[in-house]
């Protein structure tokens, strides 16, 4: 598994499709290539301080290696939105909505966004 590290890659998959979890929002973009699975983590200002959000995308990320990779499709962008309740939500708790979030997303229809042609 690889981390998204471009922002065209997070804007790609803001434009996908999503699943509000408590702490979390994940988004999902399918990819025509054949590359690995790829994660990325942001977390918003409004959500705290610059230690707080750390320690959310900390939390986030340690949700992803805990879940099976085989339950993420594969060829696929990932983005894992953090909000401020992921300080206080219990862990178990968060990794069964992580679970939970990737089952809805690939009962979800595929979002695809017509390009502009002028």
């Amino acid at each position: 598994m690889e981390r998204l590290r471009q922002r065209a890659d997070f804007l790609a998959a803001a434009a996908s499709s999503r699943v509000n979890a408590p702490a979390f929002v994940l988004q999902r973009r399918n990819r025509d290539d054949t590359g690995p699975v790829r994660v990325g983590f942001t977390v918003t200002k409004k959500n705290g301080t610059a230690p707080e959000r750390n320690r959310i995308k900390r939390r986030l990320r340690e949700l992803v290696k805990r879940v099976d990779p085989l339950s993420m499709r594969a060829h696929s962008d990932y983005v894992l939105v953090g909000r401020r309740t992921a300080l206080t939500r219990d862990f178990a708790t968060m990794l069964d909505d992580l679970r939970s979030a990737l089952h809805r997303l690939e009962r979800q229809p595929s979002k695809q966004i017509a390009s502009k042609t002028t």
